[in-house]
């Protein structure tokens, strides 16, 4: 039958397999991950996948029919008693719902109503599983899940955790619970500072360190660590027939299998367990239908970073403890249970084909042609490669199984190069010395000094549309209904060419395109009106000088403002035509003396404000635009504050928060620094979050942001 399959299928599942058993073996027993757990569950996906479309290639020596690891040699091993399972998983509602539909079905093949299921959800934390053995309410024994069946002793290391009981508040004869060891982010971060200054390799993640530190030979290492555990699951429990009345717990009933007493609802059971003295994630809700479980799980996609432990998901569990026994396991995870991931922000995929972008300063950047994959919650095709040296550091080619990085409204990137998966005859990838986007021959040269090429050709067309896609953006001009698409018509209809073009259109212009009716081509043009009147740091921005984006605009408009002693808030069109005289004749040292601006930045500006050609660009938009002061309130009560903001904020669009802060007299950076006054932090806030925290910065939501500029008003 596998003859049948096309060859580059079976050499591509055979690799999976081969890559994936080296990375658990680096991950699960040796706690020295070469990728990110994204990335590994990214191409285990993939074999899954595979295997499902082609059965026929599903053997038993496959990853996908493994639950967990081999135990490390140098620990005792230990059988569990009772098998230790892995949930499934999923990424998004339609998948839940098959979840749920399947679980029905196989409640009324069962014989069970489904008439009260019910779901209980929990945080699923990023650490490793620990099974604790109890006999006479004592801890007699600890050990990791290892392969499901056979895990590794570490009692002693255990019983250094604090938070795990060495006798419980019981009289159980027996009892094994099930839970999670963990340490925090801020002890992630402590523990890679120090071993940075000794050279040794860092933990990749919390879960790595805590299983690094649960996995020491010498308890006392175990004992530095400050690992925490939770605890959310009785695989066994056996209480002498007359002392059960004794046991604080809402339901305790016999008729289990083994005879062991169990609990009617996996939430009642986590109550218990936190009567006996283990310690409980909080978090936990109990919802009748998955549309609540939906809210629970978006919930926490916002919060996990604010935790100090790691999610990765939340699982769901059938909360009734018949209707769990009903459903049973499949060969490899519970029917009765799920695992609902975040989305991720590192993913695998495979490379088809590198084009390149022609920038509106010209800068060529190449771009990372994908094939589709889910990142970060959005369907994502195209990455960034920033550069040629980015190209060759990465050594990424053609063809290659890449993994692919997205954080928040960060451009996704590639961070590298399956290289176990990488076809046979695969050649390094040749930047070109011509690109037909540049116009004309299509040359292109290396910019002296820096990482980056541009053309030769300053009025490409491409570089002369993505001028004009930015021109009209948000950031500057803000023509609502003028989009990328728009514009691209009216160019290519050779309707505008220039900046000042966008101001002459009229409807008769408009309606001679296949796109444009009476109505859409009124709309545009009042919105076009609206437009003609803009603050200096908008126009400033508007112009595609390079390397100055919108917080330089406005560091340099306010800088001159200032020079001419004239307060923003009462700048006038007369000043404003003033301030860019004294821009046109300033030195490089004039625009080096602003704050945040660079010697590179400077002599870009200097450079393009002596330029005849730009003057009479600036000259020809001044005919149709109109420089007015910026709405700044008179008392500006944020005045000598910076603001930086990152991730996206719950309500407000990034562009009119940093309005409402410079309305208000404050300045808005894109970096942030020891003269920082608040970092304003939204969902998927990354690095500069991590910079505020080392800094000592104050961090702030958007609620106490929106209060604070209340509260100054």
């Amino acid at each position: 039958m596998n003859d049948r399959i096309p060859k580059d299928i079976v050499n591509r599942l055979n690799k999976l397999k081969e890559t994936i058993e080296r990375h658990a073996h680096a991950y699960h027993t040796l706690d020295k991950p070469e990728i990110s757990d994204e990335a590994y569950d990214s191409l285990f996906a993939e074999l899954e996948a595979l295997e499902a479309k082609y059965p026929s290639l599903k053997a038993s020596d496959s990853p996908t029919q493994r639950v967990g690891s081999q135990p490390l040699k140098e620990f005792t091993k230990v059988r569990h008693a009772h098998r230790q399972w892995s949930f499934d998983d999923v990424f998004d509602m339609a998948e839940l719902k098959k979840w749920e539909e399947k679980v029905k079905n196989f409640m009324n093949k069962a014989g069970v109503s489904d008439e009260n299921l019910e779901y209980c959800c929990e945080l699923k934390i990023d650490g490793l599983k620990i099974v604790l053995t109890y006999e006479d309410g004592v801890l007699v024994r600890a050990a990791t899940r290892g392969d499901g069946e056979v895990g590794e002793d570490v009692t002693q290391n255990v019983k250094t955790i604090r938070s795990i009981p060495v006798k419980v508040k019981s009289e159980a004869q027996s009892l094994t619970v099930i839970g999670e060891a963990w340490i925090g982010k801020d002890s992630l971060e402590e523990i890679n500072q120090e071993r940075v200054k000794v050279g040794e390799p860092v933990f990749a993640n919390t879960r790595n360190l805590a299983a690094g530190s649960l996995r020491q030979l010498d308890p006392k290492v175990t004992a530095s660590r400050k690992l925490d555990t939770f605890i959310y699951d009785i695989d066994s429990l056996v209480i002498p027939a007359l002392d059960r009345s004794r046991v604080q717990a809402p339901a305790v009933i016999q008729g289990h299998t083994d005879d062991n007493a169990v609990l009617e609802t996996q939430s009642d059971e986590l109550e218990f367990l936190k009567g006996l003295g283990f310690k409980t994630n909080p978090h936990f809700r109990v919802f009748k239908d998955v549309e609540g479980v939906q809210k629970f799980y978006e919930e926490w996609t916002k919060k996990r970073h604010d935790l100090p432990y790691g999610l990765d998901g939340i699982v769901i569990k059938v909360n009734s403890k018949k209707i769990q026994d009903a459903l049973g396991y499949t060969a490899k995870s519970p029917r009765w249970g799920v695992a609902y991931k975040f989305p991720a922000e590192q993913v695998t995929t495979i490379l088809e084909d590198i084009t390149f972008q022609v920038g509106r300063t010209g800068v060529i950047t190449p771009v990372a042609n994908l094939r589709p994959v889910r990142v970060a919650g959005s369907l994502v095709s195209r990455a960034t490669l920033h550069n040629e040296d980015e190209i060759r550091r990465l050594d990424v080619r053609i063809g290659d199984t890449v993994i692919m990085q997205k954080a928040g409204d960060v451009i996704p990137d590639i961070v590298a190069v399956v290289e176990d998966l990488r076809p046979k005859n695969s050649k390094p990838f040749k930047w070109p010395t011509h690109i037909p986007a540049c116009g004309g021959d299509g040359a292109i040269v290396r910019v002296p000094g820096e990482a980056a090429w541009k053309c030769t050709n300053p009025d490409s067309f491409e570089q002369q549309k993505r001028k004009l896609h930015y021109f009209v953006s948000k950031h500057c001009f803000d023509i609502d209904g003028m989009g990328p698409k728009i514009i691209d018509v009216l160019f290519e209809n050779n309707l505008i060419a220039g900046f000042d073009d966008i101001f002459k259109l009229k409807r008769g212009d408009l309606l001679s395109l296949e796109r444009f009716a009476e109505k859409s081509a009124d709309n545009l043009l009042e919105s076009i009106e609206k437009a003609r009147n803009i603050t200096l740091p908008r126009f400033l921005a508007s112009l595609s000088i390079p390397q100055v984006g919108q917080e330089t605009a406005y560091d340099v408009a306010r800088y001159f403002v200032s020079k001419l002693q004239v307060a923003s808030y009462k700048l006038q069109v007369k000043k404003s035509q003033e301030v860019l005289e004294v821009i046109w004749n300033a030195s490089v040292e004039d625009f080096a003396a602003i704050y945040g601006v660079g010697e590179v930045v400077a002599r870009s500006l200097y450079s393009w404000f002596r330029d005849p050609d730009n003057k009479k660009l600036v000259n020809n938009l001044l005919k149709q635009v109109t420089l007015v002061a910026e709405e700044v309130n008179a008392n500006r009560s944020l005045e000598g504050k910076s603001f930086v903001f990152t991730g996206s904020l719950p309500t407000l669009e990034r562009e009119v928060a940093q309005d409402m802060v410079r309305k208000n007299g404050g300045d808005v950076s894109s970096s942030v620094s020891k003269k920082t006054s608040y970092v304003v932090a939204g969902d998927e806030a990354g690095s500069k979050l991590d910079k505020a925290r080392e800094l000592g910065v104050m961090i702030i939501s958007e609620e106490e942001f929106l209060e604070l500029i209340k509260a100054k008003s």
